[in-house]
């Protein structure tokens, strides 16, 4: 489900410069299905290598499972949950908050993410069978920080005192065992950390530090497991000499499906499936080294997080600072070993019912009983001060700071501009400050989501709450105990103190961030769309002007509210009705459905450009080399070093090469090439850009720009001896409405000594 590699915005960050511009590794969906026998109670679970889950995918991605198998699955058995990477394509979420930056609905990255997950579901579907599933906990405490550690000391100093830390260090995995081999078919695991180790500045591709565990877990796993793997082995005879003869092939046309036969994991052939799934993320960095002063290395303000009044200078550190591939790395790398500790060790079998309960929730105005019998209400989504300011993982606009709940004039005349916000709406959302009045902003569509879905899923003694939206630690805390005492309280001895719950994050919908009372009163907590202040006026201008509808006037249609999960008491009606929730399904009871949310695919608005026919230069194929690999002076390179090779190359945008690759590592065995390491692998990158062209040669050339793709190829620890080259794949189109050709070509050889 990699998506776009070129030219589209980065979904997290909201920052308009982070557009792809390559691939790091390849983005994946995960699907495990549970069954009580062949046409029994089931549920599926989905883990998605992307920034959240959206409302649209979800609606979409059911009606095309009841096209394949009827009513066996719906929304009420099927959960989509994001790992929350800042590193993939955005433009599929289906309201304006979260597509401002893409330019609007990408339908690129919507397909391949849709597509996905519906392939995902039809191999774990066919792949039923008899089995058994083990669940073992621990706890990891290197992986994660509290990057808002102000707000979490408002939280109530008797309730604080019953954990050990401000944040939540205990992983929670499932191992799956086949029934009949007795062999283990993949692991499912929750822990809370942000995808947020690859920085706003990063334009490829990554699934980030989970992607990242998954990756190193499924081939750890593959590793050991195989019996007759082949071992791509070198010779130090005569390969200098051999090497130095092979040239680079150039341009050549291939097959459409040709890179497929290049991938070095190939689907059919995978034999585990290892996912590490999100959990309440809302206040956790992996950036564990702590936030820092950028101009003086000194620690940030400890309540603001800022430098000298400036959010832009207080940046988070990962623990390979400064490289975040190498942050990127540790952290996944430390979630990895955590879950084969679990997965060696996991002896406890979960037995018992599987069942599930899903409702949809109008969030806008939800009468929330309080403890003390007082009764409250939820508000129509806002955005206040303190979200601009971004967090530090990625700092946000220039003027705020966390925890401002001021706004100046200057941002108050550009905010009533877009909508000011009614006085009903100012007064609930208190003490936070309107300064985005998204859930009272349908124009051109919704702002924000006002239907969200909240859903429970029974795995014998196992329980997982799956949440639209990020609860911070001390809100998840809350959640799952209000949760386990329900069950207990209302069941019928089924459910007890060892009654496992799990928060599963960023679910089928998205919501942001779920802070608890004490926390929303510090106006840290908003919303990880760091730069939506500044975007958002430039997307209104980009409409306007789309539509001719230059004057402010125009904007006073915004008058219907959509709103969203806004307001103080935000998580107590989260609260109030997953224990609705949980009630049920300890008494075996049905629950009304609730409203379903609006479809609103049709009226999306996609202002991104398709790439045009692209051509290389005069004399030019594309695959031809740019530059070719570079040998070091002493004449091989050795681990560690990188062989770097650019090609002429169309844009990545023609075809996604979807269990393909862009890029291969081949080594030479005999008289064949085979391939060694691909796009999806953690040590070789696949770099794309445009280099702009003007004058006599655009004219000459009739195109806008030269593309070309870099290669980079880091040698890993465990690299053969050998003769190796690089190999880029790519397509294009002469026209929009032309079919698209595919070619290929190599670097000249090289060897690793």
């Amino acid at each position: 489900m990699t998506g776009p590699a070129a030219q589209v915005n980065m979904m997290g960050y909201g920052n308009f410069d982070q557009v792809t511009g390559g691939v790091h590794f390849r983005l994946r969906a995960r699907t495990f299905i549970v069954a009580e026998s062949s046409q029994g109670t089931r549920f599926a679970f989905v883990n998605l290598d992307a920034g959240m889950a959206s409302q649209l995918v979800t609606i979409k991605l059911l009606e095309r499972l009841k096209s394949r198998y009827g009513n066996v699955y719906s929304e009420e058995n099927v959960a989509i949950s994001g790992t929350h990477t800042h590193a993939g394509p955005g433009g599929y979420l289906q309201y304006v908050t979260y597509t401002v930056t893409s330019l609007g609905f990408v339908p690129q990255s919507f397909e391949a993410i849709v597509t996905a997950i519906e392939l995902s579901i039809v191999q774990a579907h066919n792949n039923l069978k008899p089995g058994s599933i083990f669940i073992n906990k621990g706890d990891l405490e290197n992986a994660g920080i509290n990057r808002s550690p102000s707000a979490y000391l408002f939280n109530p100093k008797e309730e604080r005192s019953k954990y050990n830390t401000n944040i939540d260090t205990l992983m929670t995995l499932l191992k799956f065992v086949d029934g009949d081999t007795g062999n283990s078919r993949g692991a499912f695991s929750w822990f809370a950390t942000h995808g947020t180790s690859m920085s706003r500045n990063n334009k490829l591709i990554s699934g980030d530090n989970k992607g990242a565990a998954a990756r190193f877990f499924e081939d750890w796993f593959n590793k050991n497991s195989s019996t007759n793997s082949t071992k791509l082995l070198g010779r130090n005879k005569g390969m200098f000499n051999k090497a130095s003869k092979i040239k680079p092939t150039g341009g050549k046309t291939c097959a459409n499906t040709t890179s497929q036969g290049f991938k070095v994991r190939k689907n059919k052939e995978l034999k585990f499936v290892g996912a590490f799934c999100q959990s309440n993320v809302g206040d956790v960095s992996p950036n564990v080294l702590g936030a820092f002063c950028i101009d003086s290395g000194l620690p940030c303000d400890f309540n603001h997080s800022s430098c000298h009044g400036n959010d832009q200078l207080c940046v988070g550190r990962g623990p390979g600072y400064p490289d975040e591939i190498l942050s990127t790395k540790i952290i996944g790398e430390r979630q990895f070993q955590k879950a084969v500790d679990l997965f060696t060790t996991a002896n406890q079998e979960l037995t018992g019912k599987i069942d599930y309960r899903h409702v949809y929730i109008n969030f806008t105005n939800i009468k929330v009983q309080l403890t003390d019998n007082k009764v409250v209400k939820t508000c129509p989504a806002a955005l206040g001060p303190g979200f601009a300011a971004g967090t530090t993982d990625g700092p946000g606009v220039f003027g705020f700071q966390q925890g401002d709940t001021e706004i100046n004039p200057f941002w108050k005349k550009l905010r009533d501009v877009l909508r000011e916000p009614s006085p009903y709406q100012v007064d609930c959302q208190k003490p936070k400050t309107v300064l985005l009045d998204t859930g009272e902003m349908f124009w051109p569509y919704p702002w924000a989501p006002a239907i969200l879905p909240i859903q429970i899923f029974r795995l014998g003694s196992l329980i997982i709450l799956s949440v639209p939206g990020e609860f911070t630690t001390m809100a998840g805390r809350r959640l799952r105990e209000a949760v386990k005492e329900t069950l207990i309280s209302s069941g019928n001895g089924e459910f007890d103190d060892q009654t496992h719950v799990v928060i599963a994050g960023l679910t089928n919908a998205y919501s942001q961030y779920i802070a608890t009372f004490e926390e929303y009163e510090q106006q840290r907590y908003e919303v990880q769309m760091h730069n939506l202040i500044s975007t958002r006026v430039i997307y209104v201008v980009v409409l306007t002007e789309h539509y001719g509808l230059c004057n402010a006037s125009n904007f006073k249609k915004l008058e219907q509210a959509a709103s969203t999960l806004y307001g103080p008491h935000t998580l107590s009606a989260y609260i109030q009705e997953f224990k609705k929730l949980a009630e049920s399904m300890a008494k075996g009871e049905n629950i009304t459905k609730g409203p379903s949310p609006p479809d609103l695919f049709s009226v999306q608005l996609s202002l991104l450009p398709d790439p045009t026919g692209d051509s290389p230069p005069p004399g030019i194929n594309f695959g031809d080399i740019k530059q070719d690999v570079f040998v070091p002076k002493w004449g091989t390179f050795t681990k560690g070093d990188r062989a770097i090779a650019t090609f002429w190359s169309a844009n990545p945008r023609y075809d996604l090469l979807t269990e393909g690759t862009f890029a291969v590592v081949e080594m030479l065995q005999g008289k064949s090439w085979l391939p060694a390491y691909d796009d999806d692998d953690f040590c070789l990158f696949f770099k794309w850009e445009a280099e702009n062209i003007t004058g006599i040669a655009r004219a000459a050339a009739n195109v806008n720009s030269y593309g070309y793709a870099t290669l980079e190829w880091e040698v890993p620890e465990e690299a053969n001896h050998g003769v190796y080259r690089l190999r880029h794949f790519g397509s294009t189109k002469e026209t929009k409405e032309s079919s698209n050709s595919y070619y290929t070509g190599t670097s000249s050889a090289f060897t690793v000594s």
